[in-house]
């Protein structure tokens, strides 16, 4: 029987003797291998990103929204069921354990006209707390306080792109806006957020107090919707089921009834997206693996092909005392090693095409060990799997007629 260490010499020595032939056979493991490692990595970038996204929305954030209250296509009584007030959140604020901060939240578009000229814009009355439940910061100025939501003071909050469509060369810190022909005082600019999970520009916007925004504004007297902050991410389900207990009681929902709002986590839209992001990194890595069964295929034909061409080889060593086990090993030993090449050079694609990405496209993605791995031992199993029946083929040869074999 040939030691390991000569088998794997005869076999280097086999696909050295034919290198382009050898690097041809191995391209479709090369593209599979190298597609596999990719594939799965954008998906797992995606997906950081859409978590690092969702994150930005802030700390522990709750939200809560108004919801249809039906019962047997009947509408549930009072119109309050369907909407939310400022006494709901400051019900919240009051008497929940598990909540550190409450905002109250209008929101409506409007016209604001100042510095160079005007801009539609979204504008949000919101609660001092907003930044915080947000994790959020102010970049220049300062933000609203109690006092100016209890006067319905008229202020106002810039986002980095108002800033840079109104005042792009000026410092807009005292100026007036007019927001739908309401004069506002700028007393701050926000940080820069960029983009939202759902592509929202999150810098065009304004924040006045809730309000202002409320009275002044919209003319209404319900909010579109309540963030509320837990005390921490261990905390959100408690606060999650005591805010429901709240808003039960506030609205006076009798047992057995259907919530007339819906309360939403921070760690439900990162499952949601988790869960459609790891169906879409599956079917990206099922395509991806189909390459690796062509390049499969591609292995097997150049092993029959060799099989063929050393027939009267296979022969001579039979008639000096091989034995077929031996013949099967070194072919199926070929193969391994020509499957392995294909997934070593698939493995270094793939490292060239994620920089790329990354650095040149801009495109997050992950080199993930563990995918590597997986990768690398299923070019292994390739090998051995559409190997076998060239190696058995060769194996069973007759030695007589393969050394008449011309």
């Amino acid at each position: 029987m040939l030691w390991p260490r000569r088998l794997l010499r005869i076999a280097v020595k086999g696909l050295v003797k034919n290198r382009m032939r050898s690097l041809l056979t191995t391209l479709g493991v090369i593209i599979g291998v190298a597609s596999v490692i990719v594939m799965v990595g954008i998906g797992a970038g995606a997906q950081a990103d859409i978590e690092t996204q969702i994150s930005s929305l802030g700390t522990n954030m709750l939200m809560v929204f108004p919801g249809a209250s039906r019962h047997g296509g009947a509408s549930g009584g009072a119109g309050s069921y369907n909407k939310l007030s400022l006494d709901e959140a400051d019900a919240i604020r009051e008497r929940s354990r598990y909540v550190s901060a409450v905002s109250g939240v209008i929101q409506t578009g409007g016209q604001v006209i100042g510095g160079i000229g005007d801009w539609n814009t979204r504008v949000m009355g919101v609660s001092p707390e907003y930044l915080e439940i947000r994790s959020w910061g102010v970049d220049r100025g300062e933000f609203f306080t109690e006092r100016d939501v209890r006067s319905r003071g008229k202020v106002a909050v810039l986002g980095q792109t108002v800033v840079d469509e109104l005042f792009p060369n000026e410092d807009p810190i005292g100026q007036q806006i007019r927001i739908n022909k309401t004069p506002f005082r700028i007393i701050g600019v926000l940080e820069e957020k960029g983009a939202s999970s759902f592509g929202r520009d999150e810098d065009d916007q304004i924040l006045v107090p809730v309000t202002t925004g409320l009275y002044r504004l919209s003319g209404g007297q319900y909010i579109s919707m309540i963030f509320v902050s837990a005390r921490s991410f261990e905390e959100s389900e408690a606060a999650e089921e005591e805010i429901s207990e709240i808003l039960r009681e506030e609205f006076r929902v009798n047992p057995g009834e259907d919530d007339p709002f819906r309360i939403h986590s921070q760690a439900e839209f990162i499952e949601m997206a988790t869960e459609t992001q790891e169906v879409m990194t599956l079917l990206l890595g099922a395509v991806a693996a189909v390459s690796l069964i062509v390049g499969g295929i591609g292995i097997m034909n150049i092993m029959l092909v060799s099989v063929t061409e050393r027939t009267r080889e296979i022969g001579i060593r039979l008639a000096v005392g091989a034995r077929s086990s031996d013949i099967l090993i070194q072919f199926l030993t070929e193969s391994v090693v020509l499957s392995l090449l294909g997934g070593t050079i698939g493995i270094l694609l793939a490292y060239v095409l994620t920089l790329v990405l990354n650095n040149m496209v801009g495109m997050t993605t992950i080199m993930q060990p563990g995918v590597v791995a997986i990768a690398f031992g299923f070019a292994a199993a390739i090998g051995v799997f559409f190997g076998y029946y060239p190696a058995r083929k060769a194996a069973m040869l007759n030695p007589i007629d393969a050394v008449r074999y011309e």
